[in-house]
Order: C-alpha cells, then structure tokens, then sequence
C-alpha cells in the first residue's frame, strides 16, 4: 500500500512537474521584467521669458541658460537652425542704442563660462538661399532650458555659434532641426544636434516638438507654445482631416515645405469682396527663424493693390505710414492661406486635403527700427522673392499656425490656432517614438498630456497563468484518478491526503502583477556617422536603453510588449569645413532646390 502511494506521486511528479517547472521559469522571466519598469519620459514645455520683443515685431521669446556660471538669455526657435546661436558683444558696438544688449536677448560672453569649449568661426549657413552669409565663432558649452532655478532639463556640449551680425536676426535663436553637424575640426564625427540629444538623453519620449509663435494681438495677449516630444492640444483645432500630414521634403535644407494651393483675403482697399492673390499653386518653406511671408513678385503685386502697399526702396520693406496704418486696421482685412501637402493631388478632396490658416490683419500689424530703419516705424511683413527656392512662410505665418515636427515618422502637421477661453490651459500630449509600441490609445489621444497604461495584465503573463492552470487541472485529475483507483483496490485508506503535496512542492501560481512596463529589445537608434553624404543607420548594433521616467502628472507608461526592429528614419548631416575666418561651410546636396 505504501508503495502504490508512492507510486501515485512520482506519476503526479512526472505530469506536473515539467509544465509547473516552466510555468514557474516563466513567471520568473516576468518578475525580473518587472523590476526594471521603463518610464517613457514626459514633453518638455519650454518656458516663455514672457517677454515680447525684437525689431521686426514684437515677437514672444522663451528663457534659456547658457553656460557655467549659467548667463540667463532670451531667444527665438528657429525651425531651420540645428544649433543655437546667440548674440555676443560685436552684436552691440558704441554706435548702436544703450540699451541694445537688453533689446537683444542679454549678450553672451563665452569667457565667462566655465565649460566653454571653443571651437572655430564658421558660416552660420542659415537661409542661405536667401542671400544671407554671416559668420559664427561656433564652440560647445551647457544649454539649459528656462530661467536659473527652474529645473529645466540641460545638455551638455552643445553646440552654440556666438553671432554679432544685426540685419540676419535681432535676436538669438534656439535650433529645433535633429540633422547633425560635421564640422572640419572634428573630422567623422558628427555633433548632434540640441534636439536630438534630448531624445538621446531620454528627456523627451520622441524625436519632435511642436511650436507656434504666439499673438500679442488675440485675447489678452497669447505667449508662444514651444513643446519638446509633444504638443499642446489645447492650441490649435483640426477642422476636416484631422489626420493630415504633410511629409518631410527631401531637401534636407527646406523640409518643412508645404504646397500653397492659393491665397485668398476678405477684402481689400477697393472692394468689399474677397479678392484672390494667388490663383496657380506654388511650393514654400515654413522657416521660423524670419519674420516675413516672401511670395513670387506676381503675388506680391497683388498684395500691393489689395491693400495700397508701396515698396521702400531703400529698405526694400513694405513700409506704413500712420495714415495707411489707420485705414488697413479699420478695414482689418484678412488673408486666407491654403496648404496641401502636394499641388499633384486632386482638388476633389475639397477641404479634407487641405489646411486653411487665416491670418487677420492685425498679425501684420508690426514695427520694423533700428538697424532698418533709423526709427521705429509700421511695416507690413511681406517681400518679393528672386526665385523659387525664397518661397518661405515665416514668423508672422506661425502667428495663426501650428506646427508639429515628428522626424521619426517623417512628417509633420500645420494647424490653425484656436482662440478661445481654454486657449491658456495647457493640454499637453506626448508623440510617442517608434521604438515604443502601447495599446493605451487613451495615451495617444488624450489632451491631458498622456496618462498612465492600462491596468490590464500583459499577454506574456495571461498565457503564463493560463499554462499553470492548465498544468494544476492536468495534474490534479492524474492524481484523483490514482488516487480514486488505489482506492478500489484498497480498502483501507492509505493515511496520506492529496493536499499533504501542497506542503511539499511549492506549485501555486505566483499573483502577477496588475502593471507591465513594455521593454525595447534591439530597436536601435544609432547615431549619424560623420562624412559628406547621409549615411543609413544601423539599426540593429546599438541597442535603446531604458527610458528614465520623471514623476509627472502626464509621465506616460507602456503597456508589457516587446519591441524589436523598429524602423528609423535617415537624418541628412549638415557639414561645416574649414577653420579660417570666412571659410564656407557647406551643407549636403540632399535634392533639388
């Protein structure tokens, strides 16, 4: 009898054993995953200075330190920049107004950084197209967002171009573009850029940001949005195709180009009825680091009779005086710029393939002064263009759009601005990165700036448990069988219960955990190799490490998948050559201009 009971467990021991034995291996596997959760960090809102500036606006600047000891800046984003350039001392010389380094952002002075790393003077090679060639003394040192004392995110050996050139821009500017930068004194190996450091540093949760430039003129004076691995929903409206995108276009140095399919305005000086001012579709360059729209001339003459514009000669501006000043903001005209992400597409989509961005005329209503002219005077912020490659929708555009910049999905988005009471309620939203992959759409949609992953078990874990039930079923039907069947050859009971095993082998299933952070496995995100072409990346040999979280109300937290394989984009490589004063730097040939 004593040997048929014992039998009974090594025959229980062999069905069961294995199965709980793996289930157990596997309930382990996901234990350990779980204590190392992957926190998706938060959008970083950069910090308005809430000031409103500049000599060809006024513009909204936002805060930024610079340096050890940190030397406190106001400066603009500019869409096209990949570094941040600043204002130093040959910016103001005696002849220009006392108050020129305040007026300028507050000057920078590399001496006085502890972690300055002086490199070379190189061309900024910014708008270049347009006829601009300025020089920067370009070295590395701490860029840090936000005033002193406000916790701001930094990144260290940045690049930072010192600029002392006063017509190219009033004011510094922070580089939103990701493509890195080669310079010659750094032979193959490229510097990244401001942007994508962040994302390297696993500060933002993707390579993106979001920017509109603000308006002095709506509400009670709406500052600028700047947004980093997100937006600010509560910003903008997506009237007809909410879905719109428009792709990056593969000239590297206009890739946030979108089709004008026409421009239209309400009224004009002679009439009460609309007006068109564009009729045949052309390509622009949404650019934040100029303020002004520059149109074919065709459209600008049109502009001229619409509003009885006159040119100055001199400054080459569309110059106001008070008395036109008076008629066009009593007329207050407004103008209705129509985009679609390609002019080949079928006008039969009607308003669903295409975005409407209308710009009142107080959005032109700005002050152009020194060096422009000699004193402050109104200007309306339009100019002529030499060629097609000057088609650029500047600052004053970014007044009444919305711009969105994904560069892991190669697109980006143009929205109007929504005015309204909740307007200033900030809703901030996450664009997740491709390497991370959730089931949380509430994640993805909700204004409130993501929100935590669903508390549902992870199907890793559901087929572990699902297993080990099935293993205790198995086992406990081959035991009572035995068991049952012993029985009826015995008449006496054996004295040992079934359940005695539970003392014995350690075969209940461990309770999962309500929560499963996803892990990234082997979606590499590898950096640009330096040279003078775009080289592909390697996804597959750099490995993505674990994202560190920050315990925000809208940190963002993954559901339990794996992710493997994920595509990454190309980032073209933006080269500067050549130490010498003066010497041109070059920028890749990525298609045609």
């Amino acid at each position: 009898m004593k040997h048929a009971s014992l039998r009974s467990v090594w025959l229980f021991g062999i069905f069961f054993c294995p199965s709980l034995g793996r289930t157990l291996e596997r309930d382990d596997i996901l234990s350990k995953r779980d204590t190392n959760k992957t926190a998706i960090p938060a959008p970083i809102v950069a910090s308005v200075s809430q000031y409103w500036e500049g000599n060809d606006g006024p513009w909204s600047t936002f805060a930024l330190q610079i340096g050890q000891k940190p030397q406190p800046l106001r400066l603009l984003p500019s869409t096209s920049s990949s570094f941040t350039y600043v204002v130093t001392a040959p910016g103001c010389p005696p002849s220009f107004p006392q108050n020129c380094p305040d007026s300028r952002g507050n000057l920078f002075n590399s001496n006085n950084s502890l972690t300055w790393i002086p490199n070379s003077i190189f061309q900024l090679g910014l708008s270049e197209n347009l006829g601009v060639n300025i020089n920067g003394d370009f070295g590395f040192d701490t860029v840090t967002l936000g005033w002193q004392g406000s916790g701001g995110p930094s990144v260290e050996h940045s690049i930072v171009a010192g600029i002392g050139d006063a017509r190219f821009s009033w004011l510094g500017g922070l580089g939103l573009n990701p493509r890195p930068t080669n310079f010659s004194t750094f032979p193959n190996n490229p510097q990244v850029s401001f942007l994508q450091a962040l994302f390297n540093e696993k500060k933002i949760p993707s390579l993106s940001w979001s920017y509109t430039a603000g308006a002095p003129y709506r509400l009670d004076k709406v500052f600028g949005s700047l947004v980093f691995g997100g937006y600010d929903a509560s910003r903008f409206s997506t009237p007809g195709n909410a879905s719109l995108t428009f792709p990056f276009y593969e000239d590297i140095s206009r890739d946030l180009q979108v089709g004008i399919s026409s421009i239209t305005t309400s009224n004009t000086t002679n009439s009460a009825t609309p007006s068109t001012l564009l009729s045949e579709g052309i390509y622009a360059f949404i650019d934040s680091t100029i303020p002004h729209l520059i149109l074919p001339e065709s459209v600008c003459r049109a502009f001229e009779s619409a509003f009885g514009l006159t040119l100055d000669s001199t400054s080459n501006l569309y110059l106001l005086n008070a008395s036109q000043h008076s008629a066009l903001a009593k007329l207050n005209p407004s103008v209705t710029i129509s985009l679609v992400p390609s002019l080949l597409s079928s006008p039969a989509g009607g308003s669903n393939s295409r975005v409407d961005i209308t710009l009142p005329y107080s959005s032109f209503n700005l002050n152009i002064s020194y060096p422009h002219t000699n004193a402050s005077t109104y200007y309306f912020p339009l100019k002529r263009a030499a060629n097609e490659t000057q088609y650029t929708l500047g600052r004053t555009f970014l007044q009444e759009a919305y711009l969105i910049a994904d560069y892991e999905h190669g697109n980006f988005s143009v929205w109007p601005c929504k005015w309204d009471g909740g307007t200033k309620d900030a809703r901030i939203v996450a664009i997740r990165s491709v390497n991370e992959t959730v089931n949380d759409e509430k994640g993805k949609e909700e204004g409130s700036g993501g929100g935590e992953g669903g508390k549902g078990l992870s199907g890793g874990k559901i087929a572990g448990i699902a297993v080990g039930i099935a293993a205790v079923i198995a086992g406990g039907i081959v035991g009572i069988f035995f068991f049952l069947r012993r029985r009826r050859r015995n008449s006496v009971d054996s004295g040992l219960p079934l359940n005695h095993l539970a003392h014995n082998h350690e075969y209940a299933l461990h309770e999962a955990p309500s929560e499963e952070v996803g892990e990234m496995d082997g979606a590499g995100y590898a950096e640009m190799e330096g040279g003078k072409v775009a080289r592909e990346l390697d996804g597959a040999k750099q490995i993505v490490g674990e994202l560190e979280g920050k315990n925000w109300t809208y940190e963002l937290v993954g559901e339990g998948h794996e992710k493997g394989g994920a595509r990454v984009h190309e980032l073209a490589v933006q080269e500067k050559g050549g130490k010498m004063e003066r010497e041109r730097v070059y920028e890749l040939d990525a298609g045609p201009h």
